[in-house]
């Protein structure tokens, strides 16, 4: 927690209710936001005092999907489908150890908040399963660099080759035999784990809080699925899944369940309020009622989704229907960074090549609110973050306006959207401390972190290099036999 009282004057502030930009004071007490009011505000004497001159306060953006064991994967593979780039994840994301795990989420989390992010929803990834340790050292990666975190374990019970319909015929003998043999941890063990990680939750849940991420509805039993509903339902937690994020899980859907993958789980109770779907490409008019009737959520991640060649998902018609939605950057081993501005500068043009209507695009205001409020509801967390408001936390970030981004200064919050790339992010506040000042973090070294990578990154390149080369050759049938699977379903 911050100082007791802090006043934050001479800054220019965002307020996305309000759709406005102007001079104002933010008196901070503790870690929460107790006014807001025009230059001059009165403070306590004892508040200190935090000169924003030359800087645009604006609300944390918060990353409503990320996966924190992908940043040590960032960069790697190239013209790489969803479906590649899960074949190459025994390689990418196998084989770490507790401090890798630890090492890893300290990466992502310092790259949000480099680039103006205070809260991320983590489907952070362990094989064969989570465990009671890793979610320790994932959780306080985390809490070493501030940010705010809902982790949720990725599981599955079934693997890629058994979950697409037809793949594993398609491998030659050799390769078929391989991918047999492959096995993820059983539905068992999975929840068994969830259940005693929940149970002995001991983290402020204002600071991170748990949730469960059964990865993609193809790669998970039913048994498996309802079992997670029930288990989230007993602890009050949330679900984050992969959902219609390529043509080939909507058709495979088709062939699997002879419906689609979102009325499948509205089938076996898992839409709701506390449910995430992220991606969200491939769902028609009809999933989308189903959404919004459930009162469901959508993480919107337009980044991975290009990079993979996905699609584009219909944010507008989303918000259309009343769908809650967030902006996600995706994990950096499918969107290779954790730059929320390029998300939701990103969200906003892609929909402009869905709808003839200028007016009907999604504009500065809507992203603004998608990446701060719209990801503070997905995070469970819409009463305490997304907003500069009285009684919410003090997650703040300040923009230096005598930066090239802001020069001239037309329109602030357009040129957050259309300019900004995280190069002008000065200083980031999270629950009223300055984790970030001057571009340089306040208390964590970097450079250490970056050596330990290097490290680290090494070592995990030579031990998987067996993996690499197995994925490397089932690769060619992996791509054909899903894009024929696509192009038979259209």
């Amino acid at each position: 927690m911050g100082a007791a009282w802090q006043i934050i004057r001479g800054g220019q502030v965002l307020d996305i209710d309000a759709r406005h930009v102007g001079p104002a004071d933010i008196l901070i007490a503790g870690d929460t936001i107790h006014e807001i009011g025009a230059p001059g505000l009165a403070a306590p004497e004892s508040a200190v005092e935090i000169d924003a001159t030359d800087r645009l306060v604006m609300p944390g953006l918060v990353n409503a999907h990320t996966h924190g064991h992908g940043s040590l994967g960032k960069g790697l593979g190239d013209k790489w489908s969803l479906e590649l780039l899960l074949n190459a994840a025994p390689w990418t994301s196998g084989g770490f150890t507790l401090e890798d795990k630890r090492l890893a989420a300290q990466l992502n989390a310092a790259e949000m908040v480099l680039k103006g992010c205070t809260a991320a929803y983590d489907m952070y990834f362990e094989f064969p399963t989570a465990s009671t340790d890793g979610v320790q050292a994932i959780v306080e990666g985390y809490r070493d660099l501030g940010l705010r975190v809902t982790l949720a374990p990725m599981m599955a019970d079934i693997t890629l080759f058994r979950a697409i319909p037809g793949l594993l015929d398609a491998l030659p003998d050799p390769l078929r035999h391989r991918a047999e043999a492959m096995a993820t941890a059983p539905s068992e063990q999975h929840i068994a784990v969830c259940r005693e990680i929940l149970e002995g939750w001991a983290f402020d849940r204002d600071t991170a809080r748990p949730a469960l991420g059964p990865t993609i509805p193809l790669h998970c039993t039913d048994a498996f699925l309802t079992a997670c509903r029930d288990l989230a339902a007993e602890h009050d937690t949330g679900i984050q899944m992969h959902l219609a994020e390529s043509k080939v899980q909507a058709v495979a859907a088709q062939t699997r369940y002879g419906k689609t993958l979102a009325a499948h789980l509205d089938s076996l109770g898992i839409l709701g309020p506390s449910f995430t779907g992220a991606h969200c490409v491939w769902l028609d008019d009809e999933d989308l009622r189903r959404m919004a009737d459930q009162g469901a959520s959508v993480a919107h991640n337009p980044g991975s989704n290009l990079r993979l060649g996905s699609g584009i998902a219909r944010a507008r018609a989303m918000r259309e229907h009343g769908i809650p939605v967030g902006i996600g950057s995706d994990g950096s081993g499918s969107s290779d960074n954790q730059n929320m501005f390029e998300a939701l500068r990103l969200a906003a043009f892609v929909s402009r090549t869905q709808r003839a209507q200028p007016e009907e695009w999604l504009g500065t205001w809507e992203v603004l609110d998608m990446a701060t409020q719209g990801g503070a509801r997905v995070l469970g967390l819409e009463d305490r973050i997304g907003r500069i408001a009285p009684d919410y936390k003090a997650d703040l970030v300040f923009l230096d306006l005598t930066h090239v981004n802001y020069v001239p200064l037309n329109d602030a919050a357009n040129q957050i959207v259309n300019c900004e790339d995280s190069s002008a992010v000065d200083s980031v506040m999270i629950g009223g401390r300055m984790v970030l000042q001057g571009g340089a973090f306040t208390d964590f070294d970097f450079d250490a972190l970056r050596a330990k990578v290097a490290e680290s990154v090494a070592r995990l390149a030579e031990r998987n290099a067996d993996k690499h080369d197995v994925a490397e050759m089932m690769a060619r049938y992996v791509s054909s036999h899903c894009v024929g699977l696509a192009c038979h379903g259209s």
